[in-house]
This record gives structure tokens, C-alpha cells and sequence, in this order.
């Protein structure tokens, strides 16, 4: 794992969408039209999404939630996949939940994902933290903020 730079997220204020159904809590994904069980790590994921579309200025029109790759024969699924204007992966997201620390193991699912689906960006979250790294070649930089879509 690269040297680190810990980026703080300062989240804007959303208006998430929440239900409760047969005693589950489910929370509405704007990015799939879905409502998804509200699970610690989605609890993440949905606020990291709007910090993506409200901060960073990504249109959720480029944007897949768990998108499922191919890990040799193993079915995995990124967290979030942001791509460029050209339909081309631009920033890939693992979300962890809270409690989770950002660690090597961490950082090598994302260069496991990163192997099906080549970004330039890479980021790990746990919703209180991120870690941004940039690929160049083989070799990665650490960034000091997230990247947004006009990098």
C-alpha cells in the first residue's frame, strides 16, 4: 500500500429517502432506482455518492452501484464506478462500513477490481475517511482530495 494521505469527506446535506418494510430499513439509491436494504456499508455508499454528485460535480448518468465484475472465476461487485464522458472507467470506489479501518486488505481488493476494470483513480472510503490513489502505469500516487471528472 502506497504512503498515505488521509482525506476528511465533508458531506452535503441530502434528503435521503428511507422506508421500513417487514421490520427491515431499506434506503432509496438514486443512482439505480432501486431501494436498497440499509445496511451499514449502503449507509456509506449513499452518502459517498452524494458527495461524488453534489461536490465533485460526476453526473450520476456516468455512475454504477455495485457494479459486477469478473475476478478470473469469481463474480465480484465494485462499490462504484465512475466513468468518463467517452463510457470509459474513470475512478473506482470501494465503500467500507465506519467501523471498518482502511487498510492493506482493503487496498488490494481495489487493485484486485482494478485489474478487471482499469481506472485511472482509485478510492477507498469508510464513510469517515478516504484514501485517494492515482495510476500511472504499474506505479500509484497518493492524491490529497478526490478527484472530480475534470481532472
Amino acid at each position: 500500500m502506497p504512503s498515505q494521505q488521509m482525506i476528511k469527506i465533508k458531506y452535503p446535506p441530502y434528503q435521503f429517502k428511507i422506508k421500513n418494510e417487514a421490520g427491515k430499513d431499506f434506503i432509496f439509491d438514486p443512482v439505480r432506482r432501486i431501494w436498497a436494504v440499509l445496511t451499514p456499508e449502503e449507509w456509506v455508499r449513499q452518502n459517498f455518492l452524494q458527495y461524488l454528485i453534489q461536490v465533485r460535480g460526476f453526473s450520476p448518468s456516468l455512475m454504477a452501484v455495485e457494479k459486477q465484475i469478473q475476478l478470473g472465476e469469481l463474480n465480484k461487485r465494485c462499490d462504484i464506478v465512475v466513468y468518463n464522458k467517452e463510457g470509459n472507467p474513470y475512478m473506482i470506489v470501494e465503500c467500507k462500513e465506519m467501523e471498518q479501518h482502511l487498510n492493506e486488505q482493503v487496498f488490494n481488493q481495489i487493485l484486485r477490481y482494478n485489474m478487471s476494470i482499469p481506472s485511472r483513480y482509485l478510492v477507498i472510503t469508510n464513510g469517515l475517511f478516504c484514501f485517494a490513489y492515482e495510476r500511472d502505469g504499474s506505479s500509484f500516487s497518493v492524491l490529497k482530495e478526490v478527484p472530480g471528472p475534470g481532472w
